[in-house]
């Protein structure tokens, strides 16, 4: 049986590659109006953060 954990790390690791993604397409493609401190490249930060902690949930309760 599957752990919880492992099925929460995954989606964490899917949302983070959306949310980067979304991130990098920002940096190429500027968005119409202009975001209050978009500078800050949350998006960047945001899935970065989404895919370590994916990796910590999976890595810590896999059984590998």
């Amino acid at each position: 049986m599957i752990s919880i954990w492992i099925f929460i790390g995954s989606l964490l690791i899917v949302y983070g590659f959306l949310i980067m993604g979304q991130g990098i397409w920002e940096l190429f493609v500027p968005p119409s109006r202009p975001v209050v401190l978009g500078e800050l490249r949350a998006p960047l930060w945001w899935g970065s953060l989404l895919l370590i902690v994916g990796a910590v949930f999976i890595g810590r309760n896999s059984r590998w």
